[in-house]
C-alpha cells in the first residue's frame, strides 16, 4: 500500500510545482474590466464627472458673490444600495481628491478623520510646547455637505447581462438644509459569457 502511495505523492508534488502565477505591473490608469462589476475605473470616472457637474452650477458663483470666499465642503454618507459589494470609501476618496484639486472650494475632514485629529490636539495640550500646541475649538465648519447613494439594475438572459449603476448625489447647505445641487451619473455595462459562469 505504501509503495503505491509513494508514486502518487510524487506525481501530485510534480503537478503542484507546475502551477504558476504570473503578475504584470500595469498603469493605474489602464482600463481593465474583468468581471463587468463596478471597479476602480468606474469610481474614478464617476467622481470626475460628478465633481465637474457640481462645480459648474450656479450655487458656487452665488456663494462666492454673497460671501467673498470659497465654500467649505465635506463629504457625508454615500450609501451602497446596489446589488453588489462596492467599496464606497474608494469612491468618496476619489470625490474628495477631485474637489480639493479643483482649487475652487475648501475642504474639511470627515467625522472619523476629525476624531483622530481632535485626539491629537487634546494630547498636544499636555505634551506639546505652548508655542506649538494647536488651539482647541478652532475648527473650520463646513458650509455644505455632499451626500449620495449608489444603486444598480441588472437585466440578464441567455448568457448576456446588462448592469446599470446610478450614482445620485446632493449638495446640502448645512445651515438651512437647502439642497443647492442634485446630480447623477450612470455607468452601463454589457457582459456576455457562458451560462455556466452566471
Amino acid at each position: 500500500m505504501m509503495k503505491r502511495l509513494l508514486p502518487l505523492g510524487i506525481i501530485l508534488l510534480v503537478l503542484s510545482g507546475c502551477a504558476s502565477t504570473k503578475v504584470s505591473r500595469i498603469s493605474s490608469d489602464e482600463v481593465i474590466d474583468l468581471s463587468g462589476r463596478w471597479n476602480d475605473t468606474d469610481s474614478r470616472l464617476t467622481a470626475e464627472e460628478i465633481v465637474a457637474d457640481v462645480l459648474s452650477r450656479p450655487w458656487l458663483d452665488d456663494f462666492l458673490a454673497s460671501n467673498g470666499e470659497k465654500p467649505v465642503l465635506i463629504v457625508g454618507t454615500v450609501s451602497n444600495k446596489s446589488s453588489e459589494h462596492i467599496e464606497v470609501l474608494t469612491f468618496i476618496k476619489d470625490i474628495e481628491k477631485e474637489l480639493i484639486n479643483s482649487g475652487r472650494i475648501r475642504f474639511v475632514a470627515n467625522k472619523e478623520e476629525r476624531q483622530e485629529v481632535r485626539e491629537e490636539r487634546e494630547d498636544q495640550q499636555s505634551n506639546a510646547t505652548e508655542a506649538t500646541a494647536k488651539a482647541l475649538a478652532s475648527e473650520t465648519g463646513a458650509d455644505f455637505m455632499l451626500q449620495g447613494v449608489i444603486t444598480s439594475i441588472t437585466d440578464a438572459v441567455d448568457g448576456e447581462k446588462v448592469i446599470k449603476y446610478q450614482v445620485a448625489m446632493e449638495l446640502i447647505h448645512l445651515e438651512n438644509n437647502e439642497k443647492v445641487w442634485i446630480g447623477s451619473n450612470e455607468v452601463k455595462k454589457f457582459i456576455k459569457q457562458s451560462k455556466s459562469n452566471w
